[in-house]
């Protein structure tokens, strides 16, 4: 029998969706590579609309529990990263291998609304400001990499006055305003260029590219989500992992 759905429990319902469908895989009940139900089949079953069902599976997806597919919907998948490892990093802002000397470009530094996954993605309410900050990095006046930052308003709101182009968002975040990082969830995967992406790119729209999506944290705050679509042809991400000692 599913599992059901507390509404007098304090606890989000995306929280509780999310215990329940990770309890299915962690069981074996759900395997390695069988399609969860729809959307929609997930609301009927649980009594819930689609806002909680989207937030848990994307939560879900985040952690390497599941992984969509376009076009064919939702899977089971292992964890990429077991639970004894850990990112070992300097959160630095661009990941990309050591010396590159790369110039920066500001595309966009405004106030938007949330669109599309943009309020579950950042934790917050549908009607909350969201910084957008939008950069190309060239290396020799090539273009290489297009990154796109969403910082929800109210964590700093003078950061739509600062350099974004000669300062990294850590420094800033860090050093003027004492907001301190203190986790990231990096995620890889390969996307096709939409026509804004490959124009900026200098790609043909629909050429492959390497996409690298962040999750920053200061402490259980989410602080930005980043998008990074990196050319496939120059240079390398690089990501270091270490056991965590016990």
């Amino acid at each position: 029998m599913d599992e059901i759905i507390n509404r007098e429990n304090p606890q989000k319902l995306y929280l509780q969706l999310e215990e329940i469908i990770k309890k299915k895989i962690e069981d074996k009940e759900w395997t390695v590579a069988s399609k969860i139900p729809t959307e929609e089949e997930l609301c009927k079953i649980y009594g819930v609309s689609k806002a909680p069902v989207r937030a848990a599976i994307l939560e879900l997806v985040r952690q390497g529990y599941l992984m969509r597919q376009q076009g064919k919907g939702t899977f089971v998948c292992k964890k990429v990263i077991s639970e004894g490892l850990t990112m070992l990093t300097s959160f630095r802002e661009l990941m990309l291998e050591a010396g590159i000397n790369f110039s920066t470009e500001v595309l966009a530094q405004t106030v938007m609304m949330p669109t599309d996954d943009l309020d579950i993605k950042l934790n917050i309410p549908e009607n909350k400001h969201v910084i957008y900050i939008k950069r190309l990095r060239t290396v020799d006046n090539e273009p290489v990499l297009l990154q796109e930052a969403y910082i929800p308003y109210h964590i700093c709101p003078p950061l739509l006055n600062e350099d974004v182009a000669n300062n990294s968002l850590f420094d800033i975040f860090e050093k003027k305003h004492g907001i301190k990082i203190t986790k990231v969830k990096d995620y890889i995967e390969i996307i096709y260029l939409n026509a804004d992406e490959s124009r900026r790119l200098g790609l043909s729209e629909g050429s492959a590219a390497l996409l690298l999506t962040q999750h920053f944290y200061a402490g259980d705050t989410q602080i930005m989500y980043m998008r990074s679509v990196k050319r496939p042809d120059r240079f390398r991400f690089l990501i270091e992992l270490e056991r965590r000692a016990a």
